[in-house]
């Protein structure tokens, strides 16, 4: 798709519970050339079918905490009573140059002050805080508790969409991650122009 791309290029991927950032990111990767995922850290356990190092690591508290006092993080957050935590390692993978994160805003936010160049931030918005209340009621059918906690948080992260560049309403799933990948490609496209602009500019 982007053979030409010649420096790595951020996206990061944020969401309320429940509108899908995890899906849609998983989706992107299976169609955008070149692109990978950072794999996060995180403390909680495993939910049915997910597996180590590929959907997360999952590690204990103490091994968090432990690397976290290394500086092995690039961002960390606790989130519902776990740790989440981008590994700095994952950033560095010489044979793509298109890095996808799924993280949270308050991850998000850490990540942006540090990566400067090339970082773009997408948020993903439910169609209706209707459809995101069935969503996690469906997600957590044996506890409802959990759905209703996790209900209240997604209204307070909605509040934080206006820090990204971009907001995408995550009303279909294909529909939402072409629009993301268009706009990924768009970000590549002006970036070379800038280069070739900026390049002649150079010669004047």
């Amino acid at each position: 798709m982007r053979s030409i791309l010649k420096e790595n290029l951020t996206i990061i991927i944020s969401s309320p519970s429940g509108a899908g950032k995890t899906t849609v990111t998983r989706e992107i990767i299976k169609k955008l050339k070149n692109s990978y995922l950072s794999v996060s850290c995180t403390t909680r356990e495993p939910r049915v079918g997910e597996k180590n190092k590929k959907d997360y690591f999952f590690v204990s508290k103490n091994h968090f905490l432990y690397l976290k006092k290394k500086n092995a993080f690039l961002e960390t957050a606790k989130v519902f009573g776990n740790y989440y935590g981008t590994l700095k390692s994952q950033l560095n993978n010489k044979k793509k140059k298109i890095v996808l994160l799924d993280v949270d805003w308050q991850g998000a936010r850490s990540i942006r002050k540090k990566i400067k160049k090339n970082c773009y931030s997408f948020f993903l918005l439910p169609p209706s805080i209707k459809e995101l209340k069935r969503r996690l009621i469906t997600r957590h059918k044996d506890n409802k508790s959990i759905a209703i906690k996790r209900i209240s948080y997604a209204r307070k992260d909605i509040k934080y969409w206006t820090e990204y560049d971009y907001a995408i309403v995550n009303k279909k799933l294909n529909f939402c991650v072409k629009e993301i990948i268009n706009q990924i490609n768009n970000i590549i496209d002006n970036n070379l122009k800038k280069k070739k602009i900026t390049k002649l500019i150079k010669n004047f």
